[in-house]
C-alpha cells in the first residue's frame, strides 16, 4: 500500500510540472479550414518544437522550459505567419489565442477572373458565374458562384493544383453560356462569357 501511495504521489508531482510551461493558441485563417496548420516552436534560429492545429484551429506546446520563444505558423495556400517574444514562466500557460490569423498568400493560389459582355462589348453587371470542377464527360462538382460587379467583372480564388473548371452564365432571360478552364497551377487566367439575350 504504501508503495502505491508513494507512486501515486510521483505521479501527481509529475502532473503538475511548476518547473516548465505551456504555450496554446488558436489559429483563423482568412479561407479554408484552420485545421493542419504547421505550428513550430523556435528560440532563436533552434526549432524546439512543431505541432499540427486541430479542426478547429487549436495548438498546444507542453514542457516548456522558461524562456523566450517565437511561435511560427505555415500551411500551403497560406502565408506565413509568426509571434514573437512570447515568454513562457514556470508552472504558468501563455495563450495565443487572440491575433492569429493568417491571410491567403496570393502568390501561390490560383485566380480565375472573368467579365461579362454582351455581343456589342458592353459589360453586364448583376448576372451570375457558376463554377464548378469538371470530374469528367460526365459529371460536374458544382463549387461556387458570384455575381458580377458594375463593370461584368468577377474572380474565383482556387487551390494550385492541376484541373478542370466550368464556367457557366445564368441570367434571367439570357442563353446559359459556359467555358471551361484548364488549371496548370498557380496563376491568373483570365475568360470572358458572352450575354445572349434568349430567343423567345
Amino acid at each position: 500500500m504504501a508503495v502505491l501511495l508513494a507512486l501515486a504521489g510521483a505521479c501527481l508531482a509529475q502532473g503538475k510540472d511548476k518547473t516548465t510551461g505551456t504555450i496554446k493558441g488558436k489559429v483563423a485563417v482568412e479561407k479554408g479550414n484552420a485545421g493542419g496548420v504547421e505550428v513550430f516552436l523556435l528560440q532563436a534560429e533552434d526549432e524546439i518544437a512543431r505541432t499540427t492545429t486541430s479542426k478547429g484551429g487549436d495548438f498546444v506546446f507542453n514542457r516548456i522550459h522558461p524562456g523566450t520563444y517565437r511561435v511560427k505558423f505555415r500551411k500551403a495556400g497560406l502565408a506565413v505567419g509568426t509571434v514573437d517574444a512570447v515568454t513562457v514562466k514556470a508552472g504558468e500557460t501563455r495563450n495565443l489565442s487572440k491575433g492569429i490569423f493568417l491571410n491567403i498568400d496570393e502568390g501561390s493560389i490560383t485566380f480565375i477572373r472573368g467579365s461579362v459582355f454582351t455581343e456589342t462589348g458592353r459589360s453586364v453587371s448583376g448576372v451570375r458565374v457558376e463554377l464548378a470542377r469538371v470530374i469528367n464527360e460526365t459529371s460536374i462538382q458544382k463549387l461556387d458562384s458570384r455575381i458580377t460587379g458594375e463593370t461584368g467583372e468577377f474572380v474565383f480564388r482556387l487551390p494550385p493544383s492541376s484541373a478542370k473548371y466550368r464556367l457557366t452564365l445564368k441570367a434571367d432571360g439570357a442563353e446559359t453560356a459556359s467555358k471551361d478552364v484548364d488549371v496548370e497551377g498557380a496563376a491568373v487566367y483570365r475568360i470572358a462569357l458572352t450575354y445572349k439575350q434568349a430567343q423567345k
